[in-house]
């Protein structure tokens, strides 16, 4: 089972906010999900992002793999 951290859309139609996940790369992009480890809102300026540096640091040492745009966003936090 490979286990991604990725982003989930959520919010309205041209106002996208969106929820950092752990999911199954098999899952699409907004189905199914293992946890919700935070979230990240574009629409702000600047742009708001809130993250549980505690479960994302558990989950990549589990062998979850982030994707480009989650890494980047870990590693503006800290987290990475």
């Amino acid at each position: 089972m490979a286990v991604k951290i990725r982003l989930r859309r959520m919010g309205a139609k041209k106002a996208p906010f969106y929820r950092i996940v752990v999911a199954d790369s098999r899952y699409p992009r907004d189905g199914r999900f293992i946890e919700e480890i935070g979230t990240y809102n574009p629409t702000v300026t600047p742009s708001e992002v809130k993250v549980d540096a505690d479960k994302a640091k558990q989950w990549i040492a589990n062998g979850a793999q982030p994707t480009d745009t989650v890494k980047a966003l870990l590693k503006k936090e800290g987290v990475l």
